[in-house]
């Protein structure tokens, strides 16, 4: 019986340098940043890989960018159009602008108003939706108008330039032996999936999500991506009903476990963050160090966290400050 053949990854080596190489002057490489305090706490080195400061306040820009980047300049000339409750729409906004196209963004009506505001500061056009509206609303314009459809985590290019940070943190910290990656739509765990793929580095892969939003456990428990019915959190970044398709198929056989961390347990990752290292991360950003402060995940050796975004309102912001 001849051998299955064996399917080529969606996101190989060659594909994270180029989105890399096309990243250069648009995103910036951002530091690892040792964190003292929680390293004693959990008695293994903890490095944080700081997104929140990017041009956007979140990661997002490497696979939002990527992925506009790559279309034929005539395909984006029709402009684009997204769904998201802030820090992809941000980020497609902030390369719309760049790129001199129309630009449309599909937002759920509780969308945080620093988000809001982060996609108007570049021009875009915001369309305000129920939450389970946005998906099929999105698509509608995009048919409608002729636009170009960019999703948050279901697009192959964007996974690519999210996999970018993943590589930043192999290059720069070689002996790293466990990543903690939180859990939207799946984009950024999928990215970081193939960056350990394509380098062969010896790291474990950690999925984190809020309790009630575990959809990435659910995915992983029924082999193929499940849909919540109402999945919440404070981390309003990562409760998509579900993880994507493309993602799941990317990062579902590399992941090592996934854990769930309370809203309590991100509240306190905030507070920590900003008391024993004075930074400022959002509630989605704060989820992986939340995993490690609560003692749901306990590290065995290096380990790497990921504040993915920073883009929090002043009154959220304090209110967990004050926690």
């Amino acid at each position: 019986m001849p051998e299955a053949a064996v399917r080529p990854p969606l996101v190989d080596l060659a594909n994270l340098r180029r989105a890399a190489l096309g990243l250069e002057g648009v995103a910036v490489r951002t530091p690892l940043i040792p964190l003292e305090a929680l390293s004693r706490r959990v008695g293994v080195p903890v490095r944080l890989k700081a997104e929140f400061l990017q041009p956007i306040g979140a990661f997002k820009i490497r696979g939002a960018w990527t992925a506009i980047a790559r279309l034929e300049p005539s395909v984006r000339a029709r402009g684009i159009v997204t769904h998201s409750s802030g820090n992809h729409a941000q980020a497609v906004a902030f390369a719309g602008k760049r790129f001199g196209v129309r630009t449309v963004i599909v937002m759920p009506k509780d969308s945080p108003a620093v988000k809001v505001a982060g996609v108007k500061s570049h021009g875009a056009e915001i369309v305000f939706v129920e939450r389970h509206e946005r998906v099929k609303v999105c698509a509608d314009i995009a048919e409608r108008e002729g636009l170009v459809l960019i999703p948050p985590y279901e697009h192959a290019d964007v996974i690519a330039g999210q996999g970018t940070l993943t590589l930043e943190i192999l290059q720069e910290w070689p002996d790293v032996r466990a990543l903690l990656v939180q859990v939207g739509g799946g984009g950024l765990l999928a990215g970081a999936a193939a960056a350990i793929a394509a380098t062969g580095a010896d790291v474990d892969l950690v999925a984190v999500e809020p309790e009630h939003a575990a959809k990435a456990a659910a995915a992983l428990r029924a082999g193929a991506p499940v849909t919540l019915e109402a999945p919440t959190s404070v981390a309003d970044g990562l409760i998509p009903p579900s993880v994507g398709r493309l993602p799941f198929e990317v990062f579902r056989d590399a992941v090592r476990e996934a854990v769930q961390v309370s809203d309590a347990d991100i509240g306190a990752a905030v507070k920590h963050l900003h008391e024993e290292a004075g930074l400022r991360v959002e509630p989605s950003g704060a989820a992986s160090v939340a995993a490690l402060l609560a003692g749901r995940y306990r590290p065995k050796g290096p380990v790497a966290v990921i504040a993915s975004g920073g883009n929090v309102d002043d009154a959220v912001f304090a209110r967990f400050i004050a926690g």
